[in-house]
């Protein structure tokens, strides 16, 4: 579980160590997050940054010795990000997967495969759990190919795996060199840190100023994230770290090498560390002391030259040696360095064991770590001054031997380091592009980098992905596969939220396509960027245009999965544009290749738009039939977004049917689903979906909950049932920040031809000009709202918002002709067609309407029957508005002592509601 207290000493190499000084505060900062984190069962993340050299792995060293020292139990898993190219998809969490699992890197994949299996049986009991978990574990450690299309469920298994760590012992995860991470396990990270906040995961993430620029605002707004920027030493720490390093230096040269060092430790112990390569100290048990005079000693300016200056220092053979190294990077075996530099493995252990001696390298030593056995430089700077100092010749020479080492004798599976060897080829090439093998190079290298972006895709590390294909493109110049690798590089841009770039590859992949004669391929692209236009900047006419002309080119051909995915998208884009009967056409279009083939996404997406259909022809039970089969044939196939879908539509046919618990109970399982999935998107439009139910049941303090801090709102923008109920609580509870951030958000609807992005806008809008008293505009937007919902169907969450505002705003002017001609839009509608709470709404408006003419029994047949649907659904606010109507009708006819308790439980009702005018209403004596 844990090194033994005390032991942690013997896995370091024996060697000269600063004193800890100066950092006492940092870290006595971290073991306070880090009780908090374990005692308050909470998620925790310290990002600790700085420059080379000032003490950021000297300080987790020092926390990792506390760590280890304490009475309970911790989970340490440490993992250093790599800085091949801009870096090796998830290489980290490798690290740490193995070392819980105590998989070395060697390890043959069935003996490495079983580690993973034990680990799994002795930390997750639930064996479906297990089950699941494993496969994508396994994928990760290249122990297997993965499961097939199932990116989004990658991050939730290796979530779960943590937590269920967690659920045993404190789990602390120490990611190193964070600056060179890519952009997925930076992902991960911070979507760890919000996932798992209930659990005891404490991360401690330590990184060089550089993760700003790979990251802009790197934690900012997390919850449970503290920063941490480590600043020079003080002088008087600078100088008590020399004085127990070399208590003997004159006065001269320690002023010297303070007056350089500008408080960074680590250019005082390299300066020690060339004395001691000079031979001018001596070492007597834990001190170092001089041999002599060395106050004419030459003290470099900057740290990178005291680096230079040790190498100088070094024999030729050393320097030689250190130089084939840096070559294999920052960690390497024996082995790899014979082969780079050609020698035998018993000179280059000769060499290894005097430049261990002289601390330029370290032997990783921890039983735990699946890099045990391997040596590394002590510090990544001197591996870069080596690199720096190879000739292109050499590099090129060198890179293509690491390159054939590593695929030679790797004994897993190739993909776990297809980058690394990619990022090899590519160097190679790189260094010497005009030699006579260097198109042999470039074919090996374009190779390997489309393989390692598939599997960093398969990781669901888009952004990595698509910049191997991007590199794969500079080394091709065939029309047709650089058209590929744009097309490639572009779906990867999408998943990676990066639309411009998305964009950007489509076109030219298109335009590539079309001009090597191949249709059907640039037909395919054009669908794709059809999707990207309508998502990101709502064109549905463009979109819907492009994909129709995509269609016709490869309905042309024979039927496949592009064409059933093209049509199903299709279906789905007619039906917001309200065109019901072509949505209908291509959805069994679809559904007609898609079963053949046995494609279940794309069967769940298009079921699922075919039950909306339905609906929208006035079938909904048909409707909620198809939508139930889409749910189950997504959950079946592990389709998460098909299944989140459904789950979403299923609930707003639910509370389009008045059905309100039902709704939020699918809302509540979808939230669930998403967040094991950790599907942020779609975690996002269920809470902004949410609101609605919420609002007709008068659960409104949760509604309020649900869509968040109103006046700082970052909306998706499918929100046409929260923009048709948010505004009305919004003007009852005054909130006018809210108010102003809907119209904003809404904003981009206006003239929208999709139906329901347009009638989410109008609705808002009517709300707000009925509370400004501008009635006739009111009702404008009113029936306009009505027109977009009874589009796709009288249960559409805009309907009912609208047919209740367009009647107040013609009451308020005492235009009973406009009264009529709402309830006209209706009166054409089928009896299934009529929910109770349209019914209820209409003997509403009936009763309203016989009061001003004088009509007391239709008066008070209406109003009883208003009250009694509304109460029976459990619809409070409009409950409490027929109340407040009925009782003031009734003491107007006479009968305060019969409107006294309608008017007492109306009270009741909008006190709960805080619904400020309904209150400021009630109070006004009648």
């Amino acid at each position: 579980v844990r090194v033994v207290a005390g032991s942690l000493g013997a896995l370091r190499t024996s060697g000269l160590e600063a004193p800890f000084v100066g950092r006492d505060r940092d870290l006595r900062l971290i073991k306070e997050l880090f009780h908090a984190s374990a005692e308050e069962s909470k998620a925790a993340l310290v990002s600790v940054t700085g420059i080379a050299g000032i003490g950021k792995s000297r300080l987790s060293w020092e926390f990792e010795k506390y760590v280890d020292g304490l009475a309970e139990d911790s989970l340490w898993h440490r993992g250093r990000c790599l800085s091949y190219g801009e870096g090796v998809a998830y290489w980290a969490l490798v690290d740490m997967v193995k070392m819980r699992c105590r998989i070395a890197e060697e390890e043959d994949t069935g003996t490495a495969s079983a580690k993973l299996r034990s680990t799994l049986e002795a930390f997750v009991p639930d064996e479906k759990e297990r089950a699941w978990i494993e496969p994508r574990l396994a994928h990760l450690l290249a122990l297997d190919t993965g499961v097939a299309g199932d990116q989004e469920n990658i991050f939730s298994a290796w979530r779960t795996f943590f937590e269920r760590l967690s659920e045993r012992h404190p789990v602390v995860m120490v990611f190193e060199d964070m600056q060179w991470a890519d952009a997925g396990m930076l992902d991960f990270v911070e979507y760890l840190l919000e996932w798992s906040r209930s659990h005891r995961i404490f991360i401690l993430a330590l990184a060089r100023p550089d993760i700003h620029e790979k990251r802009p605002g790197w934690g900012a707004g997390k919850r449970s994230f503290s920063s941490m920027y480590l600043e020079p030493l003080s002088p008087q720490a600078m100088t008590e770290l020399l004085a127990g390093l070399v208590p003997g230096l004159p006065d001269e040269l320690r002023d010297q090498i303070l007056d350089r060092a500008q408080g960074v430790p680590l250019y005082a112990v390299e300066t020690v560390r060339m004395l001691l390569d000079r031979g001018l100290l001596v070492r007597e048990g834990a001190i170092y002391s001089p041999t002599g005079p060395i106050d004419s000693l030459e003290v470099p300016e900057t740290l990178h030259a005291l680096i230079a200056a040790r190498l100088d220092g070094l024999a030729p053979d050393e320097r030689r040696i250190v130089q084939d190294a840096a070559v294999l990077g920052k960690t390497f075996f024996k082995g790899g360095l014979a082969r780079v530099s050609g020698s035998a493995e018993g000179e280059v252990e000769a060499l290894l064991s005097s430049l261990l001696r002289k601390e330029v390298l370290s032997l990783q030593a921890d039983p735990r770590s699946p890099e045990r056995g391997q040596y590394g430089f002590l510090q990544d700077l001197m591996r870069k001054v080596a690199y720096d100092t190879l000739s292109k010749k050499e590099r090129k020479a060198k890179h293509l031997a690491a390159a054939a080492f590593i695929e030679e004798s790797w004994t897993g599976e190739d993909e776990e380091i297809v980058e690394v060897v990619a990022n090899h080829y590519l160097s190679a090439y790189e260094a010497a592009p005009d030699a006579e093998d260097a198109e042999s190079i470039r074919t090996t290298a374009r190779e390997r980098l489309v393989v390692a972006g598939e599997r960093a895709a398969s990781l669901a590390a888009p952004a990595e992905a698509q910049r191997y294909f991007e590199q794969a493109l500079a080394l091709t110049d065939d029309p047709a596969a650089r058209a590929s690798f744009l097309e490639r590089a572009g779906g990867l841009a999408w998943q990676a939220r990066r639309p411009g770039q998305a964009e950007a590859h489509y076109k030219e992949a298109i335009e590539t396509f079309q001009g090597a004669g191949l249709a059907h391929s640039a037909a395919r692209v054009s669908a794709a960027l059809s999707e990207v236009d309508w998502a990101s900047g709502g064109l549905i006419d463009e979109a819907v245009d492009r994909m129709e002309a995509a269609f016709e080119v490869l309905n042309k051909e024979e039927p496949d999965a592009d064409l059933a995915t093209l049509a199903a998208e299709l279906g789905r884009l007619h039906y917001f544009k309200g065109e019901i009967e072509i949505a209908a056409e291509r959805v069994d279009f679809a559904l007609g290749i898609a079963e053949g083939l046995g494609i279940p996404e794309t069967i769940s997406q298009a079921l699922n738009t075919k039950g909306l259909v339905a609906t929208a022809r006035a079938r909904p039970e048909e409707g909620i039939a198809l939508l139930g089969h889409a749910l189950k044939v997504a959950l079946e196939g592990d389709r998460t977004t098909a299944a989140l879908r459904a789950y979403y539509n299923l609930a707003e046919l639910s509370y389009g049917r008045d059905r309100y618990a039902d709704a939020i109970d699918l809302h509540g399982r979808a939230l669930d689903l998403a967040e094991r999935a950790g599907n942020m998107l779609w975690q996002q439009l269920i809470s902004e979906a949410m609101p609605y139910p919420l609002f007709m049941a008068g659960r409104w303090d949760e509604a309020l909950e649900r869509a968040g801090d109103i006046s700082s709102w970052d909306w998706t923008g499918e929100m046409s049932g929260s923009l048709a109920v948010l505004p009305t609580i919004c003007v009852n509870r005054g909130l006018d920040k809210g108010l102003a951030k809907m119209v904003e958000l809404s904003a981009e609807y206006e003239g929208s031809t999709d139906v329901q992005r347009a009638g989410g806008r109008a609705v808002v809008m009517a709300v707000i000009h009925s509370s400004e008293g501008d009635h006739a505009s009111a009702f404008a937007q009113a029936e306009a709202a009505i027109k977009f919902g009874l589009t796709t169907g009288a249960d559409s969450p805009i309907v009912r918002i609208a047919f209740a505002a367009a009647v107040d705003a013609a009451f308020a002017v005492n235009d009973l002709d406009k009264v009529e001609s709402v309830l006209a839009a209706f009166g054409g509608l089928r009896r299934g067609e009529v929910w109770p709470s349209l019914k209820a709404l209409g003997e509403r408006t009936n009763a309203r309407l016989a009061a001003v003419t004088d009509d007391p029994e239709a008066a008070e047949g209406g109003f009883t029957r208003a009250v009694a649907l509304f109460r029976e659904i459990g619809m409070p606010y409009w409950l409490g508005a027929a109340l407040t109507e009925f009782g003031e009708w009734l003491t107007s006819v006479g009968r305060a002592d019969e409107a006294g308790p309608m008017l007492a439980e109306a009270r009741e009702i909008f006190e709960r509601l805080d619904a400020k005018p309904w209150l400021a209403r009630l109070r006004v004596p009648h």
